[in-house]
């Protein structure tokens, strides 16, 4: 069976030839399984695809396309999957974290009927912050994108054809790849893989990147929305029962003195309350304009390796 590889490539020239080496290797010695490239180069500003075209000149089973900006990883992914030809579409990243040494597992336990299987670390090799921040991620993914508890996530992944037919039917400019495959199917596996230590460079997400990422739940869910809702209902319903007390106590207690400080207060925490809820409007909003307007999940600039290119 062939299996394609979409691996997104952001300031990967120090890894992303080891990365395919050594991924070839592994498939030598898998019995019915044989693999192709696909490496989508998200307009790295340092000679990526200059690697990328020196791989497809050398190895026939790879191709590479270049974005004409920085898109992300999520639409690097999604440019890759659609220029796959295989029966399964594995997912992993540049650097060497997600090592190819652990793809017979994950393919493996593909064989067990399931729709897409990610590969769950047994011990993270990121630190702490990083380790909090994915912590974060699953726990607010279980609750906005109702995801199992017993199911983890990660960029190391394979999906089925029939799933990636499905996927690339999707055409909002901010795609989140596990959300896209948590909506289409429950068949879904985990598999223990080890996680191994970054070779080259850092990790390009910052705190700013991540944040976006984490903002493209909102295109999968309405429970911000309802959150709001209750809260502005619980709230107008706790002001109305104060109000009642206020004015009993006045009527009570004739001289009791109004707390200037107190009200201030509870002014800034509705008004608070209210910016908020505009917020989470204003996200929702800006996705349908954005959306509207036809704006791109990717350019492509270049491909190599293809026929005739």
């Amino acid at each position: 069976m062939l299996v394609s590889i979409v691996i997104p490539c952001y300031r990967s020239e120090k890894s992303i030839r080891k990365v395919v080496e050594l991924t070839r290797e592994v498939f030598e010695g898998l019995e019915g399984y044989e693999c192709e490239f696909i490496l989508v180069d998200d307009c790295s500003p340092d000679g990526t695809f200059s690697v990328i075209s020196e791989l497809a000149r050398t190895y026939d089973n790879v191709r590479g396309v270049t974005l004409m900006r920085n898109f992300g990883q999520h639409n690097a992914i999604m440019c890759g999957l659609h220029h796959v030809q295989g029966g399964l579409v594995l997912g992993m990243d540049d650097d060497l974290q997600t090592h190819p040494t652990q793809i017979p597992a994950i393919l493996h336990k593909m064989e067990e009927g399931y729709d897409v299987v990610y590969g769950v670390f047994k011990e993270s090799a990121n630190g702490p912050v990083k380790n909090f921040t994915s912590w974060l991620n699953r726990v607010t993914a279980q609750m906005m994108l109702g995801r199992p508890k017993d199911i983890q996530t990660s960029s190391f992944w394979v999906i089925t054809k029939q799933l990636k037919d499905q996927v690339i039917t999707f055409r909002n400019y901010n795609p989140y790849i596990q959300a896209l495959f948590g909506r289409m199917t429950n068949r879904v596996g985990n598999v223990e893989i080890e996680h191994h230590e970054r070779e080259q460079g850092s990790s390009n997400y910052s705190l700013a990147k991540l944040v976006k990422l984490w903002l493209a739940y909102f295109n999968y869910t309405v429970l911000p929305l309802r959150f709001i809702s209750t809260v502005g209902m619980v709230t107008a319903a706790l002001g109305f029962i104060a109000g009642i007390f206020v004015v009993v106590r006045k009527l009570i207690i004739q001289d009791v003195l109004l707390g200037w400080s107190s009200l201030t207060c509870i002014m800034l925490v509705f008004f608070g309350l209210v910016l908020l809820g505009l917020g989470i409007i204003g996200e929702y909003l800006g996705d349908l304009v954005l959306s509207a307007n036809s704006t791109p999940q990717f350019i492509e600039r270049d491909r190599t390796g293809f026929d005739g290119e």
